[in-house]
């Protein structure tokens, strides 16, 4: 499977590098755009579980790379729920 990352800005300016396992992650953000939280966070879990399903599908396991990753950026999201105006900005992608 062609894994790749995606680089995103929170909403506080830190910059953080993201694991996908699949390419689908390019079918739910698009660089250079600035997410409401909520709705990152919505397209992450959703790019990610089906990554996490391709992967089971051809290996016969989940992974956990992928669940590791949607529950760190779900924690890291947290921190912003508060925030006036919670914007995640995708930086880029590196495949």
């Amino acid at each position: 499977m062609p894994e790749m990352r995606f680089n995103i800005r929170w909403p506080d300016g830190s910059v953080e590098s993201c694991y996908s396992p699949s390419l689908v992650i390019k079918k739910y953000l698009v660089p250079g755009t600035s997410y409401r939280l909520a709705e990152f966070l919505e397209r992450c879990r959703t790019a990610l579980t089906i990554g996490n399903d391709r992967v089971r599908a051809r290996y016969g396991k989940p992974c956990l790379r992928a669940m590791k990753q949607r529950a760190r950026i779900e924690d890291a999201a947290r921190a912003f729920v508060d925030h006036p105006h919670p914007e995640v900005n995708i930086i880029s992608f590196e495949e």
